[in-house]
């Protein structure tokens, strides 16, 4: 198939890329590189069915063109982390809603399969565990800048399912449930690449609060494959799948382990989350999905532990380290001429 990928460039972008093009797919990567990064895609570079563009996805004329040119769209494309979610709500709020509008008014004009990739921050606040795809959400207050990417993926969702009932649009609806592995930084808030990179220059590993918070993370590469899987199914067409993994682990125990991983000498610090982020930063204690209704469709089931990933995360860190260390010329050798 012919398949287009918005925020092809970023984290798991990437490795969807990758999966496409190794089973035949022929791909068209959108990104603006604002989270994404070129070197995630530099190496399909000359492959004959891999295609790139450098630009927003808000610009209709190119999205909708790109659009034309597919059979179906992975809209991954948005704002990420908790981090940039706080510093720039306006845009986390504008990218997230605007961009996906042009994706589905484009899709849904000519036919196309879309998968749109949500969150599980969209469950917000519930105590509902583990949290089920037909589940309340509950969101923080307003005056919470945290909550603004919950609400604008919400609000995506919401416009999925409208366009699917309305329009006939086939779309899928997925909420990632902590996404981890190779290529991802610790820039916008991650945690697993941020500790692995803290324990792997001698800095302190930070936890926030008291570290009891816990998670489940997934292992990309196992993502993409439900992904993937999900697309192949039309009966998923205006349904929303739980996508992660369902071992839990607090925050402070996940340092733990990336300390004694990384075999290193850095202490462990507790930071309060209005040190880290703004005063009356709300998180959520757990965050455990049920994945039956993946499960039942696809046959999805997570391969990887968190010790697998923590590694993947750190020969990624280390790769990354490599290529960015500056080259020492070769010196020139006198050549004696008789």
């Amino acid at each position: 198939m012919r398949v287009l990928i918005t925020g092809g460039a970023g984290f798991i972008g990437s490795h969807l890329t990758d999966v496409c093009l190794a089973r035949g797919d022929e791909v068209f990567v959108l990104d603006d590189l604002s989270t994404g990064s070129i070197d995630n895609i530099e190496y399909h570079r000359n492959h004959p069915y891999f295609h790139y563009t450098i630009g927003r996805v808000q610009n209709a004329s190119v999205t909708a063109e790109l659009v034309d040119r597919c059979d179906v769209i992975y809209h991954l494309a948005a704002e990420v982390g908790v981090r940039r979610v706080i510093d720039s709500p306006i845009s986390t709020i504008e990218n997230n809603v605007q961009a996906t509008e042009v994706v589905f008014a484009a899709a849904a004009k000519k036919g196309k399969r879309v998968l749109f990739t949500s969150t599980s921050e969209v469950y917000g606040l519930s105590t509902d565990l583990p949290y089920r795809e037909d589940g309340n959400i509950v969101m923080g207050p307003a005056s919470n800048s945290r909550w603004s990417y919950a609400c604008s993926k919400a609000l995506d969702e919401f416009l999925a399912l409208a366009y699917f009932n309305e329009r006939q649009m086939p779309v899928t609806i997925v909420r990632l449930f902590n996404t981890v592995g190779p290529r991802q930084t610790g820039h916008y808030g991650m945690v697993v690449p941020t500790l692995v990179q803290q324990a792997m220059t001698g800095k302190p590993l930070t936890v926030f609060g008291d570290g009891r918070q816990s998670r489940c993370f997934g292992f990309v590469k196992d993502v993409v494959r439900a992904l993937v899987a999900l697309m192949d199914r039309p009966e998923a067409a205006g349904q929303i799948y739980n996508v992660g993994a369902q071992t839990e682990i607090s925050i402070l125990e996940l340092a733990q382990r990336v300390k004694e991983l990384t075999q290193s000498a850095s202490p462990i610090v507790m930071v309060p989350y209005e040190d880290a982020y703004e005063t009356g930063y709300q998180d959520m204690p757990r965050r455990i999905p049920d994945t039956s209704k993946l499960k039942a469709l696809v046959g999805f089931a997570p391969t990887t532990d968190i010790d697998e990933i923590v590694d993947s995360v750190m020969r990624s860190f280390v790769a990354r380290q490599e290529r960015s260390a500056p080259r020492v010329p070769t010196p020139r050798v006198p050549v004696r001429v008789a």
